[in-house]
């Protein structure tokens, strides 16, 4: 039987290659033919902007460039004719030696506070004992002189290391405002701005700032103990067997009724201004609101709650567990021979007179003091009414 052989077509490997050759050719096609139509709508576009632009020159806006850049980088006012990286911002109140290596703290990593306070030369004694409650390996003291005298607190041993300042008979607001500028505090976790009149035998400054930092609190105050304290308002009272506390709920001395709803000063987010604990963020809030010619800061207590970073009632408080003893001795404009230690003498014609005379000068100071209390409400009620941009977070 004869084989018969079919002759099938081969397909030759080239028909594959020319396929593929096909397909790129129609894609780049269309991609082509896509880029046309998309550069004349572009070319389009470009020629109506112009029109445009011509028509209403207002609407172009400034090509980027390097010039432009530099023009618009911000400054701190003063320093732009010098190079960026040489400017330094902000500054500290550490001292340095005039030569070798300045003395290395235990713990480096922890972050210093600053204890700043007005003093006089007759509470030295109780000033030295509120002085050693703070470990000089974590702040900074800073003393206000009030009464010019600076060389009789020599002899005291941190005396050396301490920052003296003196003006005569000014307040610790007024030295803050001048001397506490937050770009100068900026390196100091807390600042503890307080009175010389303070008793601290129950008082840990390393345990308080570890309890208010876990706390969370950008503004505070040890509580006062009611029994050897005068105590202006029920909030800074401390409760006994707690820690801390945020409100309260019976009725304030300022004859202010508080409930467990109640979210405005003094019931709750409020402190006095005898021992205030400003973290350094809410320093810089608290700084611009002092007046610079109200150097008594009445009226500021009501207001901390806006610099507190936050809703007022959670990031103020007062610390129960370590607190203070408030003497209320009116050292500054009151009586030179009134001391928390000293106990009460027969008076003699010549110290009545005296002290009549001091009683006067101290009815002054509170009758100023409260002037500038209305003229900081006044103050406050206008910058509400012209600053449109500034929303009430509390006015609800």
């Amino acid at each position: 039987m004869k084989n018969t052989y079919v002759n099938l077509p081969r397909k030759r490997p080239t028909s594959v290659l020319c396929s593929i050759l096909f397909g790129a050719i129609l894609v780049s096609s269309t991609f082509f033919i896509a880029g046309a139509i998309i550069g004349v709508k572009h070319k389009q576009l470009q020629q109506l902007r112009a029109v445009v632009v011509q028509r209403f020159p207002e609407l172009q806006k400034p090509e980027v460039t390097p010039t432009n850049v530099c023009q618009n980088q911000c400054s701190p006012d003063g320093s732009e004719a010098l190079p960026k990286g040489i400017v330094a911002k902000t500054s500290d109140l550490e001292m340095r030696p005039l030569w070798g290596p300045r003395k290395k703290r235990k713990n480096p990593k922890s972050p210093m506070s600053l204890l700043a306070m007005a003093v006089g030369k007759k509470q030295k004694a109780n000033v030295n004992e509120m002085i050693k409650k703070f470990p000089s390996d974590d702040f900074v003291i800073m003393l206000f002189h009030y009464d010019g005298i600076v060389d009789d607190w020599k002899d005291l041993e941190w005396s050396s290391r301490a920052i003296h300042l003196s003006a005569i008979s000014q307040t610790k607001w007024w030295f803050a405002k001048r001397f506490l500028h937050p770009d100068v505090v900026s390196e100091y976790a807390y600042i503890f701005l307080w009175d010389e009149d303070l008793g601290v035998q129950n008082f840990d400054a390393g345990r308080y700032v570890s309890i208010i930092r876990n706390e969370g609190f950008h503004i505070s105050q040890p509580a006062l103990d009611p029994e050897k304290s005068e105590v202006h308002h029920e909030m800074t009272t401390r409760e006994k067997g707690s820690t801390v506390h945020r409100r309260i709920e019976r009725m304030s001395r300022s004859k202010k009724n508080c409930y467990r709803n109640s979210t405005n000063p003094p019931c709750t987010g409020w402190v006095e201004m005898m021992a205030p604990v400003f973290s350094k963020e809410a320093w810089r809030c608290v700084w611009y609101m002092i007046q610079n010619d109200l150097i008594h800061a009445w009226g500021l207590d009501m207001q901390l709650g806006y610099c507190a970073q936050g809703n007022r009632t959670q990031y103020i408080g007062i610390v129960d567990s370590e607190y203070v003893v408030h003497y209320g001795l009116p050292t500054l404009g009151g009586s030179e021979n009134k001391t928390n230690s000293e106990s009460p003498k027969q008076p003699t014609q010549d110290t009545v007179s005296l002290e009549s005379n001091h009683i006067d000068i101290r009815t002054e100071v509170r009758k100023q003091s409260f002037n500038e209390l209305e003229t900081f409400k006044r103050r406050w009620r206008k910058a509400v009414e012209e600053d449109n941009c500034w929303v009430d977070p509390y006015n609800h």
